[in-house]
């Protein structure tokens, strides 16, 4: 386990890869613009028997379960108290308040009357009764406990450190202020944020399952079932750990940084127990309902399912349990990715293979714009979290895989907001 504590990440941003990431962004962000003024008939297929597509399955639904890490990592370390993991909370952390960011955004391309997402904030227009205002209330709040859990990384980087250029310059002063505030009173009570992140996460990956249950007619028997709910939230903590496994070797990689690989091993080891308990759980449900029939039909639902359960679910954990695969970084992510794309294909499954409305005139397929705007999103939030890591301490840097090239620090001309000497 790397001693080092967490630092920004000396790189550049732009690199031929990043380009065409870029690129992809460029082209998603236009066609958001577009939906926002053209309206959601302009550049998706749905309908009133297929309201929901690729951006509630995949952009919302997927990206809230891949974003479990961050709960499922803040209960390993501060709650069960493995301190030795110390070092992939930040990351995980970033993850998790990108992941929830995009899915806002994305949830905000798929609703029709963007503009009253606010109605929810005001108790007079609140609705006990829908599962879907719960959803939205917890991912409101677990959003801006996310955000104020990454503020002392931010006071971090930025305390003794402010000199804005130019006219703002003066709010220099007021900044440190901030800053300073922030940094004697947000530790005393970070620990009520930690505990109701994991709450509120636990309440809302649970009421993502509870969506479909109003729909028995419509759901394809393999997926319909009345723990669906408790499915969904088993699935989440499941692929918490894989997906810590798959972002920080990407990271590593991108950066060119030997992986934490006491610490991937430890996650890969903890991984096929929750992966276990998760299909344990599927295969009884399926087995107590009598749907195994389905799963011998020649359908693309039983193929897409018999893929979700034994590529998604057993074959990860049958990895994880390989001693040699731990021991070897393109295992462990190999096993991680395996399981990562399991539960994704598990949400695309639940709310659009399985849906079949019995009145559709048509099946739903995304068109080119919905598609491209989902890779537009996906690749804005690859560019924001090279940012992030690059200007905040978040990544703890093992040894590299190469001998680095002596770099010069950043000067005040490359980061004019900050000062080149601390006043501490």
């Amino acid at each position: 386990m790397s001693e080092h504590v967490a630092v920004p990440m000396r790189a550049k941003f732009f690199t031929p890869g990043t380009l065409v990431v870029f690129a992809v962004a460029a082209i998603g962000i236009c066609i958001y613009l577009a939906r926002l003024v053209l309206g959601i008939g302009a550049v998706t297929n749905l309908t009133d028997q297929y309201p929901w597509g690729i951006w509630i399955a995949i952009d919302v639904a997927s990206g809230v379960a891949l974003a479990a890490g961050g709960f499922t990592s803040a209960a390993l370390v501060y709650i069960f108290g493995n301190e030795r993991y110390h070092a992939l909370i930040r990351p995980a952390l970033l993850t998790a308040l990108l992941g929830y960011t995009f899915v806002v955004i994305g949830l905000l391309a798929d609703l029709g009357r963007y503009y009253n997402v606010w109605h929810p904030m005001l108790p007079m227009m609140w609705q006990g009764n829908s599962v879907l205002f719960e959803v939205g209330m917890c991912v409101m709040v677990y959003l801006s406990v996310l955000y104020i859990e990454f503020v002392p990384i931010v006071v971090e980087r930025f305390l003794g450190h402010v000199a804005l250029p130019g006219p703002l310059g003066r709010l220099n002063r007021f900044s440190e202020t901030l800053l300073r505030l922030a940094d004697r009173t947000l530790n005393r009570f970070m620990g009520v944020f930690i505990v109701a992140g994991v709450v509120l996460s636990c309440l809302h990956q649970s009421s993502l399952g509870a969506l479909m249950l109003i729909a028995p007619t419509k759901m394809h028997p393999l997926w319909y079932t009345p723990v669906m709910p408790a499915l969904f939230l088993m699935s989440a903590m499941a692929v918490g750990f894989p997906m810590i496994i798959f972002e920080s070797i990407l990271a590593s990689r991108s950066f060119k940084l030997a992986p934490e690989r006491e610490l991937l091993q430890g996650l890969g080891r903890i991984a096929p127990v929750l992966l276990g308990f998760y299909a344990i759980a599927k295969i009884s449900d399926i087995t107590i309902r009598e749907a195994w029939p389905y799963v011998l039909e020649s359908s693309p639902q039983a193929l897409s399912f018999m893929a979700e359960l034994g590529l998604g679910v057993l074959l990860p954990i049958a990895l994880f349990l390989m001693p040699k695969v731990r021991k070897s970084i393109p295992g462990l992510f190999a096993a991680a990715t395996l399981a990562v794309l399991g539960v994704a294909l598990n949400r695309i499954n639940v709310f659009l293979v399985a849906y079949n409305p019995p009145f559709a005139d048509r099946t739903y397929v995304p068109s080119v714009f919905e598609v491209l705007l989902t890779a537009g999103l996906i690749a804005t939030l690859v560019l924001v979290y090279r940012a992030a890591v690059i200007i905040f301490p978040v990544i703890t840097p093992g040894e590299p895989l190469v001998t680095p090239v002596p770099a010069r620090a950043p000067s005040q001309e490359d980061q004019p907001w900050v000062a080149s000497e601390s006043p501490r």
